[in-house]
């Protein structure tokens, strides 16, 4: 593994924010949900999750994640992901990282 320099992890925009709507994504090439996410006074958001081993629809609705939402948009198939949901991944399933209390959308994450 190759180190970064802060000053790169700090160009990364790291926010919390609730699901608000879920979708499966049948175009997808491997397994994945469609979400629309709320980063509050940065608004909504769109991003694929490969997340579909591990929780259902109705596990992600409502649920406060953390995602960086300054990447370049991502086109997957016919759709646009215009953030990257952060997870830890054990063997080939995704474990969303949460806050372990709500907070608002929209919070830094530092």
């Amino acid at each position: 593994m190759s180190e970064v320099l802060f000053e790169d992890f700090q160009k990364l925009d790291l926010r919390v924010g609730t699901i608000i709507e879920v979708n499966d994504f049948p175009k997808a090439h491997k397994p994945a949900y469609q979400l629309t996410i709320d980063f509050g006074p940065l608004g909504i958001k769109k991003s694929s999750a490969q997340v579909t081993e591990l929780y259902t629809k109705d596990d992600l609705l409502q649920r406060q994640i953390v995602a960086n939402v300054n990447f370049d948009d991502k086109q997957i198939a016919n759709f646009k992901s215009q953030c990257l949901v952060i997870g830890g991944v054990d063997n080939t399933s995704v474990i969303l990282l949460e806050p372990h209390q709500k907070i608002p959308n929209g919070s830094t994450v530092q």
